[in-house]
């Protein structure tokens, strides 16, 4: 008799921005005279850019050409791309990989629920707490998370609070974990890490034989100078820190899908014998046998972002959105509500009026203003009392979203 994995009755009922859209879906059906003005989930809504699109019809006319055709290519990605990746992502902040260390893939979401994957099922997580729910659920279906209490923590996961009263940066485990999940710029808060900060989570790792998971999908937003762009610019991060990087919000594509994972050889944990196992090749593995590979076209509109023109359409998109976020984050300030993020991250952190719920606070702002939000509540308990707004949005619609909220009574 087949069965089912039972981990996954112990998942919320429905994903975050399933639900989300959901509500937004059926507030819309019931007044379609309302103009909703969505900033919930972070979907990019500025086209690709022109270097980019010619990169991605070149590479498709290839395919039509019987001289030219491309098959399955490596699963890995191809070494046009990585070469691209290693040079401008990571040489110009002096750190250096070859290029089987670099693995192209369809997503960072699917990168970070996959790579619980090549750790035992007994590995103790921590988590920054908000956080993004793929790290969580994904370690609950593997059955690492235990049950969820009353206070809406999984007994078995380590919850890192970030919060005003620690400035959003979080402490250092207080017991021995296994696995660490960091994300800077943060999805939600929109808050970052000093070099200091995350060089003691490094220090950590490194003393307690953890490994850092970092997720570095919002980099491309970075303003500040002590906000280090990659965790390999901290000393020894090599040894114990896998990191993750999207071209989604860096170049738009949320639904062209390219993003890779950076696997360093110098990375080695100990197997149930005490026996050094790097993870280099087991990631290799995992993705040459569930894999297929990144397409060509979308592997050659890659490699577009980084030409000088593709680098100069980009960073019009990123400011365009950072010029949209510096707008939120002070029109809310002036209306009165406390604000964070916003300066490093396309995401705007928003505390609740008058301790109110955050999915109150989402049903206000969609009924009075028309707008939607993110409940911080569905990134987890220490997301209670805010609310998430994205600057992916035009320039007008920002506006004029703002507008309506400066109207609202708090």
């Amino acid at each position: 008799m087949a069965k089912i994995n039972e981990n996954y009755l112990l998942l919320e009922n429905s994903y975050l921005f399933v639900e989300v859209n959901r509500r937004a879906a059926k507030y819309s059906e019931e007044n379609p005279d309302k103009d909703v003005i969505k900033m919930g989930i972070g979907d990019v809504t500025k086209p690709l850019a022109p270097a980019i699109v010619d990169a991605f019809k070149a590479a498709v006319d290839e395919m039509a050409d019987a001289d030219l055709f491309r098959g399955y290519g490596p699963e890995q990605g191809y070494e046009f791309l990585q070469q691209a990746i290693i040079k401008n992502d990571f040489n110009k902040w002096g750190v250096d990989f070859d290029v089987d260390e670099v693995f192209i893939s369809d997503g960072a979401k699917c990168d970070t629920g996959n790579i619980q994957e090549i750790f035992s099922q007994d590995s103790k997580i921590a988590v920054t707490d908000p956080v993004y729910p793929v790290y969580i659920d994904t370690n609950v279906m593997a059955g690492r998370s235990g049950l969820m209490g009353e206070d809406g923590m999984y007994e078995n996961i380590t919850y890192l609070p970030c919060t005003e009263e620690n400035n959003f940066v979080p402490e250092l485990p207080q017991e021995d974990v296994d696995i660490i999940y960091l994300c800077f710029p943060n999805n939600p808060t929109g808050t970052t890490l000093t070099r200091d900060e995350l060089a003691k989570f490094v220090e950590y790792a490194r003393e307690n034989d953890a490994v850092i998971l970092y997720d570095a999908a919002y980099e491309v937003f970075i303003t500040e100078d002590d906000v280090p762009h990659t965790i390999y610019e901290i000393e020894g991060a090599k040894e114990v820190a896998i990191e993750f990087r999207s071209f989604s919000k860096t170049a738009g594509f949320t639904g062209t899908r390219c993003a890779y994972t950076v696997v360093p050889k110098e990375l080695v944990i100990k197997d149930s014998e005490g026996n050094d196992q790097a993870l280099n090749p087991l990631w290799n593995r995992r993705q040459t046998t569930k894999f297929n590979g990144v397409s060509y076209p979308v592997q050659r509109a890659a490699e577009a972002v980084y030409s000088e023109e593709g680098q100069k359409q980009i960073m019009e998109n990123i400011e365009y959105y950072l010029e949209n976020a510096r707008i939120i984050r002070e029109s809310l300030s002036e209306a009165g509500l406390n604000v964070y993020g916003g300066v490093n991250s396309p995401y705007i952190w928003v505390k609740t009026p008058n301790d109110m719920k955050s999915w109150d606070f989402f049903d206000l702002l969609l009924e009075e203003a028309n707008i939607v939000g993110t409940p911080g509540a569905g990134f987890g308990p220490s997301g209670e009392g805010y609310l998430r707004l994205t600057a992916f949005n035009t320039l007008e619609n920002t506006k004029e979203a703002m507008a309506r909220i400066s109207k609202l009574s708090f």
